[in-house]
């Protein structure tokens, strides 16, 4: 069983969505564990602001299966695709990594490139994981969380209540 760590968000009906995808995860894969929700601004483009975790997973899955299962999820919550890239949507559901693969894995490139860009993704998996080593960097999350500038994006915790 390979654990993956996942990054959810939201900035439509957030509270709503992040639980439906939540509850999708624990379905198809039983326990999951989650860092607490962030609540962040939107980033590249104007937008309502988001809602963030990273969640872990074990699953036999490949990462292809998995990636179409989580689209699936996505679907299922009225994700649209449709529009640009940066844009507001209903539940994202992203592949962080899977155990230590690198490279491209059944077309998703692994480590995700968000994980050392984006506060809003290295906070929670900090949180979740900080003794884990990000498979290329080779530092620790709460290495890397600690590095990070962190006056270069805001977010905040906030009460999120599931289930």
């Amino acid at each position: 069983m390979a654990i993956v760590y996942l990054s959810l968000g939201s900035n439509i009906d957030r509270e709503k969505h992040l639980s439906a995808g939540l509850d999708a995860l624990v379905e198809a894969f039983g326990d999951l564990k989650m860092s607490q929700v962030y609540e962040s601004e939107a980033v590249g483009f104007d937008g309502d602001n988001f809602y963030n975790l990273v969640a872990a997973i074990e699953t036999d899955l490949s990462v292809g299966e998995l990636a179409v299962k989580l689209r699936n999820i996505e679907d299922a919550n009225g994700r649209l695709r449709s529009g640009p890239k940066f844009s507001a949507r209903t539940l994202d559901i992203d592949i962080l990594t899977c155990d230590d693969l690198t490279g491209e894995v059944d077309g998703v490139t692994l480590p995700r490139g968000e994980i050392l860009k984006n506060a809003f993704v290295l906070l929670p998996l900090s949180e979740l994981a900080p003794d884990t080593e990000h498979p290329v960097e080779r530092k620790t999350y709460q290495q890397l969380w600690e590095a990070y500038d962190q006056s270069s994006q805001k977010l905040w915790p906030v009460t999120f209540n599931w289930p």
